[in-house]
């Protein structure tokens, strides 16, 4: 076995051996037999060998060096540090944004005076012809659509009243109307040369606080006045169809086939004010049991019919 130059042979009596790591210098504590050991700079063991102990604690020279050069070079590694956080700090950031957006100031609201004086007009509609089934009709209602109907039949000495709501497709296209003829402000006749009593006469009539005019006339060549009566005329027999359907399913169910086909027939030929109006009262027919069930069925088909003429 051999040793370093710097160590002396030690002899022990008993060869086990364990090493322990530390430092510091060299001391026999025990008798040894042989010469004393030279330090050797790399060692750092402890020996414990039966009666005597070794200890053998060094410092690496190369450790001490590298120390020292590491304490040099700490403070300038500090400001290097620093300077690149400082500078990291100044850079400017793309998504942070420290200015506040600008608050646009809400636009001010219409003026509602024009919006009052229309809420507070009437309007009227009225149909007679004595010799018709239904010889009178009469519909009034306010600016949002919401009023009543009476109509009048054949051989019936009272009327029938039933409450009136136009649907919002129905009323725009009616107030449209109004509008285009600048009712209360025209004075234009619109009765045509041509004279067809046998067709009944219409009467329009609109008033609005102390403002108030009518008209009537049985044929007519002005456009917006002839649509506008052919608006109230299916807005009516739409009211009157249900109120019908309402009266087959209280006490005369067997007319509910004559009914849905009548719907359907009014479908066609775009008899009806607001089909889609229609929907809700179909749904409750087909689950009505006091219906018969060709009279339900039919309604379901006529909801589909409906639908698909929305998607159209």
């Amino acid at each position: 076995m051999s040793f370093p130059e710097t160590t002396s042979i030690v002899s022990f009596r008993k060869r086990t051996c364990a090493p322990v790591h530390g430092g510091g210098q060299v001391r026999v504590l025990n008798e040894v037999h042989g010469r004393n050991l030279k330090p050797h700079p790399g060692c750092a063991a402890v020996f414990f060998c039966g009666r005597f102990r070794l200890e053998c604690f060094a410092w690496s020279d190369t450790l001490r060096k590298f120390n020292r050069k590491s304490l040099r070079l700490l403070p300038a590694a500090f400001v290097f540090l620093s300077a690149a956080v400082f500078g990291v700090g100044q850079q400017p950031s793309g998504s942070k944004q420290n200015a506040r957006p600008e608050v646009i100031a809400p636009a001010s609201p219409p003026a509602t005076v024009s919006e009052g004086e229309k809420s507070s007009a009437r309007y009227f509609y009225e149909f007679t012809q004595p010799q018709f089934y239904v010889r009178h009709i009469e519909i009034e209602h306010d600016a949002n659509g919401r009023g009543r109907i009476t109509f009048e039949r054949l051989n019936e000495e009272t009327g029938i009243t039933e409450p009136l709501e136009l649907s919002p497709a129905a009323w725009s296209r009616i107030s449209a109307l109004w509008q285009a003829l600048k009712f209360l402000d025209s004075e234009e006749n619109y009765q045509s040369d041509k004279q067809f009593p046998h067709l009944g006469t219409m009467r329009l009539r609109m008033e609005q606080n102390s403002r108030k005019r009518t008209t009537e006339f049985n044929w007519t060549r002005n456009k917006d006045a002839s649509a506008l009566v052919e608006e109230y005329r299916r807005a009516a027999d739409q009211a009157m169809l249900v109120f019908e359907i309402s009266v087959a399913r209280e006490s005369q169910p067997l007319n509910g086939p004559k009914l849905m086909d009548q719907i359907e027939s009014m479908l066609k030929r775009n008899g009806l004010s607001d089909s889609q109006q229609l929907l809700p009262l179909l749904k409750d027919i087909s689950n009505d049991e006091h219906l018969p069930l060709i009279a339900r069925n039919h309604a379901l088909r006529l909801i589909k019919q409906i639908e698909k003429q929305s998607k159209t």
